[in-house]
């Protein structure tokens, strides 16, 4: 006998992903609570506490190198509901029948069957015409239905049912659960509405060799409250929602189950969707997660054949907007009835999102702080425990909308509408100045947070490691000025020239670890000190050309030496570095200097010099700086003077004495923004 459709044809167009490999069983453990529903319809004696489900999980016999048990490779469901009756049987034999389509009921569970297993055994003893029968058969994709017997049996027999999915497919093994309580688990959450219904669910048990789990006694650990049911109207169609609170042991945490036909199709996860709901919330009778279950004809009449999913577009276009409902539109009403029915809950968690926000704001964002009374409350609710890298992204991403905002408010400033009094423009106008003000004061913000963040990082850059060791060159280097780049490659905020002296931020052109040949500003064809330098990059220095008056230019060079490095000796460039300052400052005035434009400097021989060494006041140093003639400066921490024959300016800095004068120049500033200065 066989199928009246192609079986084969009807399985290769039916979608299982490896992902829902146990979705032929819950269609399977449904069509037993059908069936013993049906028997409850026909049979006056007969009540749900009678009903029985059975689920035996069938395992490999094969054990893995640590004893674990085997994999799961099969299923036997029993039920005493009504049977494989005649007309039970005719429906199983037609592919996509209409038979009780009322209980949602598709015709196609036994093709998800034949999708994950390689065959089915079906027996079934059941009584019709006031005769028990037992009807059996095996059902595959190569034979379809075969095996078939129908024959009568003692009447004192009970109605039972057997049906064994047998050897699950080799694709579909790595992804089937292996414990018995994340199966139990993810069945009692597929079968939740028959458990919530009146009348509630008939047993069911789930049997693992010694080990058995009662899905009644999961719902009742599993279950915190079934507090209410809630309905909303979308263009016409009726839409219902069940709330529950979940104890903690819940493996869906906070999270929507759209259904159809009383069968979960699919969940999503409430997290960012509900201000104040994250992680666990607080009632009377203590902790649980959030989960509703939404139902509907119209999520019924739209699921897909298997379903894994609606037939709904998250959005309509124009066309179809005012007609058609969308999910986005359902969801957005699910989340409106979601947040009233947990408003008293989630005061907690919003008090505590919010404070988050603000320490963040007040301990280590102070650039946000002008903003944050434009920013709606509602949308400063965030998880406590998000990063602060994250929180940071939030904040920043509510910049960017009042910036944009504040762009399209001055374009349209510009041109009063003509229905518009003078008295409506002035509030326009000053509430556009206010918000303004208020951008313009978070980018002050951000500009001395950033100075403050970087005053920190050279001050740990100078400590000692525990190896006893200095950082190297390249780590001074870079927080001053990413190497091996010119101005052309860097943003204004991408240097920290600051840090040495204010006006260095003005220049015409700035280069760090380039040769003197590949410089626009100068003709210098020496490659030989970034030759030898090449092999210690560090010591290549900042080379910058001030100013776009002409012929009023300086070039200033800097050099940076490691910290508490003590071999430099006077008299050579290669072991001095104020006479490698000057051998660059004088490579690249004999080079005919330019501006970075090509305009041509006259006299660039005798251009000013500012040359700035970077270093410890070791011994060594201390001999160099004596060899130039230099002074030592009041505190000790650095020389400083003036070289007639090379015409520079020359400076010995310590890095104390740097770091020192940097946070002076900015403490006011600090101060003001409540930032600590030390």
């Amino acid at each position: 006998m066989s199928i009246r459709a192609s079986l084969k044809g009807r399985l290769r167009n039916t979608s299982l992903p490896k992902s829902n490999v146990l979705l032929p069983l819950f269609e399977a453990v449904v069509n037993s609570i059908h069936s013993i529903d049906e028997r409850i319809e026909s049979q006056d004696d007969f009540t749900i506490k009678q009903g029985k489900v059975k689920v035996v999980i069938v395992r490999s016999s094969q054990k893995n190198i640590l004893n674990e048990v085997g994999d799961v490779i099969g299923f036997e469901i029993y039920d005493n509901g009504i049977g494989f009756t005649e007309s039970n049987y005719n429906s199983f034999q037609t592919l996509d029948t209409e038979y009780k389509i009322d209980k949602g009921c598709r015709g196609v569970g036994r093709l998800l069957w034949l999708k994950a297993f390689n065959s089915v055994r079906i027996s079934s003893i059941f009584v019709e015409d006031n005769e028990a029968k037992c009807r059996s058969f095996s059902f595959n994709e190569d034979r379809e239905i075969f095996d078939d017997k129908l024959e009568s049996v003692d009447a004192t027999k009970e109605n039972e049912t057997i049906v064994s999915l047998n050897s699950l497919k080799e694709d579909f093994r790595a992804k089937m659960p292996k414990k018995t309580e994340k199966i139990a688990l993810s069945l009692l959450e597929h079968c939740i509405w028959y458990f919530i219904r009146n009348g509630g669910a008939p047993e069911i048990l789930l049997i693992d060799g010694d080990n058995s789990v009662s899905l009644n006694n999961e719902y009742d650990s599993y279950m915190h409250n079934v507090s209410s049911i809630d309905s909303f109207e979308l263009k016409g169609q009726v839409f219902e929602i069940t709330h529950f609170k979940l104890k903690l042991n819940a493996s869906e945490k906070n999270s929507i189950f759209y259904s159809a036909s009383n069968r979960l199709v699919k969940s999503e996860s409430l997290k960012g969707k509900v201000p104040g709901l994250f992680g666990s919330l607080q009632d009377e009778n203590g902790e649980f997660f959030y989960m509703c279950y939404v139902s509907s004809d119209y999520l019924t009449q739209n699921v897909t054949p298997e379903r894994l999913d609606f037939n709904i577009p998250e959005k309509h276009g124009p066309l179809f907007e005012d007609n058609e409902i969308s999910f986005g539109e359902i969801r957005e009403e699910v989340l409106k009835k979601i947040t009233a029915f947990l408003e008293p809950s989630l005061l907690h968690n919003k008090a505590i999102g919010i404070k988050r926000v603000t320490d963040f704001v007040e301990t280590k964002a102070p650039k946000y702080r002008p903003i944050m009374s434009r920013i709606p409350e509602n949308q400063l609710i965030v998880d406590p425990d998000i990063t602060d890298k994250d929180l940071d992204l939030v904040l920043h991403r509510h910049l960017s909308i009042i910036e944009q905002e504040l762009i399209g408010e001055g374009h349209d400033l510009m041109i009063p509408q003509t229905r518009e009094d003078d008295e409506e423009y002035r509030l326009k106008l000053k509430e556009y100045l206010k918000k303004a003000g208020d951008l313009k004061q978070s980018d002050l913000v951000n500009y001395v947070s950033h100075r403050k963040v970087i005053i920190e990082l050279f001050a740990d850059a100078l400590k000692q490691h525990k190896d006893g060791k200095y950082s190297k060159e390249e780590v001074i280097h870079n927080l001053i000025m990413p190497m091996v780049k010119d101005s052309n490659e860097l943003f204004d905020n991408e240097s920290n020239l600051w840090l040495i002296d204010e006006r260095l931020a003005f220049h015409n052109y700035m280069a760090s670890d380039k040769t003197l040949k590949s410089m626009p500003i100068t003709d210098s064809d020496s490659t030989k000190e970034p030759d030898l330098l090449s092999l210690n990059i560090y010591d290549n220095p900042l080379l910058l050309n001030e100013g776009d008056s002409i012929p009023l230019a300086s070039i200033t060079v800097i050099e940076i030496k490691r910290p508490m490095r003590n071999d430099a000796k006077p008299g050579k460039e290669e072991t001095d570095p104020i006479k490698q300052s000057l051998g660059y400052l004088e490579r690249v005035r004999r080079g005919n200097v330019t501006s970075s434009s090509g305009r041509l400097i006259p006299e660039s021989d005798s251009i000013p010099g500012f040359c700035y060494v970077i270093c410890d006041i070791t011994p060594s140093i201390i001999e160099c700086c004596k060899s130039a003639n230099l002074q030592v400066t009041y505190d000790k921490l650095g020389y400083f003077g003036y070289n007639s024959n090379y015409k520079a300016y020359i400076e010995v800095i310590s890095f104390d004495r740097l770091l020192n004068n940097a946070k002076q120049r900015n403490r006011a500033f600090f101060d003001k923004l409540g930032l600590p200065s030390n």
